[in-house]
C-alpha cells in the first residue's frame, strides 16, 4: 500500500492547481501559500498527519488560537476562505470526503468607511507644481496616473498592468483586467486623457525597445512597480499639502464617493469598480445627510404632499 504524501507535497500540489488551471495571479498565490503555512504549523502542532484528519474542530480551534494571538478579523476571513478553496479541492481529488472549514465563521470585521479627499483636496492634488528639468517626465507619469485613478477608480494592480493598447482615446475608455483575470471596460474622463497623452509624447525618452508595451514605466524602461506606485503617491499628497498620507486606494474611494454622491447611482458605480457583490459598493454610500434629504424631498410622493401643504 502506498504512503500517503506529506502534508506539505498536498498544498504544494495544490498551489500548483491554482497556477495551471485557475490561472490565478502570482500575488494571490502566494497569499494562499502564507495562509495554508500557517494551517500547516498547526496541523504539526497538533499532531495530525494526514489532511482526511482534520475536522471542523480542528479548524475552529485553529482560527481561535490565530485570534488570540492578534490576527484581525480580515485576515482570519481571508485565511478561512483559504481553507475552503484548498479543502474543497482536496475533496475533488478524493482525499476527503467533507470540507471541515465551511461552517466555520471568523469575528465580525469592524465597520470602517473608506478614507477618502474631498472635491477641493483632489483640485489641490492634482495641480501641477513646476518641476525642475530632470524631474519634469516624473512628475508628467505621476500626474497621468493619478489623473487617471481617478478618473477610472482603477485598483493599484489593475492601473500597473495597463498596457498602451488599453487606452482607447478616441472612445475615451480603458480596458481594465479586474480580480479573477475579468476584464471591465471603464470611462476615462478628457482631463485624464490628456495627461496621458502629454506623458505619451515624453514615455519614448525611458522606452528600452518596442516590445515594452507597459503604459506606466519607470526610468530604466521597466513596468512600474506597486510599491514604486505607492512611493510617489505618498510624495505627492505631502508634495501638494494634503493633511493625511496619501496612497492610491484612497484615489479610487473618492472616485466611488464623489461618482455616487453626484449620480446616486450605486449599480453603475459598482460595474465602474469591477465589484462583484452590490453589497462590496454599499460601503461607499455615506451620504451627507443634506444630499440624502434632498433625494428624498424630490423623489418621494408623501414628501411632496407635506412640502406643498406647507406653501
Amino acid at each position: 500500500m502506498s504512503a500517503k504524501p506529506a502534508l506539505h507535497k498536498v498544498i504544494t500540489d495544490f498551489l500548483q492547481h491554482l497556477k495551471s488551471e485557475r490561472q490565478l495571479s502570482p500575488l494571490t498565490i502566494k497569499h494562499y501559500h502564507r495562509d495554508l503555512q500557517q494551517l500547516l504549523s498547526y496541523c504539526r502542532q497538533a499532531e495530525v498527519t494526514q489532511w482526511r484528519r482534520v475536522d471542523s474542530h480542528h479548524i475552529r480551534s485553529f482560527v481561535n488560537q490565530l485570534h488570540r494571538r492578534g490576527t484581525g478579523a480580515r485576515s482570519l476571513q481571508r485565511l478561512l476562505s483559504a481553507c475552503r478553496t484548498f479543502f474543497s479541492y482536496l475533496i475533488r481529488e478524493y482525499q476527503m470526503s467533507n470540507n471541515p472549514a465551511i461552517a466555520i465563521k471568523a469575528p465580525k470585521t469592524p465597520h470602517h468607511l473608506p478614507k477618502t479627499l474631498n472635491t477641493e483636496e483632489v483640485s489641490q492634488l492634482l495641480t501641477p507644481l513646476t518641476q525642475k528639468e530632470a524631474d519634469k517626465h516624473i512628475a508628467i507619469r505621476d500626474f497621468a496616473m493619478m489623473e487617471l485613478m481617478y478618473s477610472s477608480g482603477l485598483r493599484l494592480a489593475e492601473l500597473i498592468a495597463l498596457n498602451i493598447d488599453s487606452l482607447n482615446s478616441e472612445s475615451q475608455e480603458v480596458l481594465v483586467m479586474g480580480k479573477g483575470r475579468k476584464e471591465r471596460i471603464v470611462p476615462v474622463g478628457s482631463v485624464a486623457i490628456k495627461a496621458i497623452q502629454s506623458w505619451m509624447t515624453v514615455r519614448s525618452d525611458w522606452c528600452k525597445a518596442e516590445t515594452d508595451t507597459a503604459l506606466f514605466i519607470s526610468q530604466r524602461g521597466k513596468r512600474l512597480g506597486a510599491r514604486s506606485v505607492q512611493t510617489r503617491m505618498a510624495y505627492w499628497g505631502k508634495q501638494q499639502g494634503l493633511g493625511a498620507r496619501l496612497n492610491p486606494h484612497k484615489l479610487r474611494h473618492s472616485f466611488a464617493t464623489h461618482v455616487l454622491e453626484s449620480s446616486g447611482n450605486i449599480r453603475a458605480v459598482q460595474e465602474m469598480l469591477g465589484h462583484a457583490s452590490l453589497s462590496t459598493t454599499q460601503i461607499y454610500t455615506h451620504l451627507d445627510f443634506q444630499h440624502l434629504a434632498k433625494v428624498y424631498d424630490a423623489a418621494h410622493p408623501r414628501a411632496k404632499l407635506a412640502a406643498k401643504r406647507q406653501n
